[in-house]
């Protein structure tokens, strides 16, 4: 980060219940971890593990978010951990459709 130049970002995380969108001017060569991390963000969720949490920008998952420099305009985007598979929600779901679909053939 030699250069005195800015770039402005946000930083977004949510909650069900709960959002925060927090506006940052950070210095041009910023990564995506740095964003996260300098946002502030704990203050609103006292917990979040910003160290180690899974980081996105528009929408996109980051693989290396301790290695992407952000560009002025971008959105990093704080994901929470899944609760279930997705994989595996998919299955039940569809396995109760087709349970559901053979009772009604049934009866």
């Amino acid at each position: 980060m030699a250069s005195n130049k800015m770039i402005v970002v946000e930083v977004v995380y949510a909650l069900a219940d709960k959002q925060k969108l927090l506006r940052l001017s950070l210095p041009y060569g910023t990564t995506v971890r740095q964003a996260a991390e300098q946002s502030g963000m704990q203050a609103h969720f006292p917990g979040l593990d910003l160290a180690n949490i899974p980081l996105g920008i528009f929408g996109k998952a980051v693989a290396k978010p301790q290695e992407r420099v952000l560009e002025d305009g971008e959105r990093v985007e704080i994901y929470r951990p899944l609760i279930a598979d997705p994989k595996e929600v998919r299955k039940q779901r569809a396995a109760k459709a087709a349970k559901a679909k053979a009772d009604e053939e049934g009866a």
